[in-house]
């Protein structure tokens, strides 16, 4: 699974963007560094019954933003990411690759 196909999951799971979370894990004080894997997946868990790896995509985001290293863009396999931009703001709204 892409790193993208995880947010567009975490998506259909809890009914928010990955943009929503990270602004929800905001409010929480859980964005702020050093930022902790462990409260975050808690949190995830707790409220939106999210699995470790799900949670722990989120947490990526949360701590580096929505750019991920360019080692799977562009190779073979399923893991494999159209961009080191993930797309945020949900899945409706995604622009289709040219």
């Amino acid at each position: 699974m892409s790193f993208q196909a995880y947010l567009d999951t975490i998506e259909e799971k809890t009914g928010l963007t990955p943009r929503q979370l990270i602004a929800l894990a905001a409010e929480r004080g859980l964005d702020t560094p050093p930022v902790k894997a462990g409260p975050i997946i808690e949190w995830l868990k707790d409220d939106y019954g999210l699995g470790r790896g799900h949670a722990m995509a989120l947490v990526a985001v949360i701590k580096n933003g929505g750019t991920i290293s360019d080692k799977h863009v562009g190779s073979e396999g399923v893991h494999r990411d159209e961009s080191t931009e993930l797309w945020l703001d949900g899945k409706a709204s995604k622009p289709t690759p040219a």
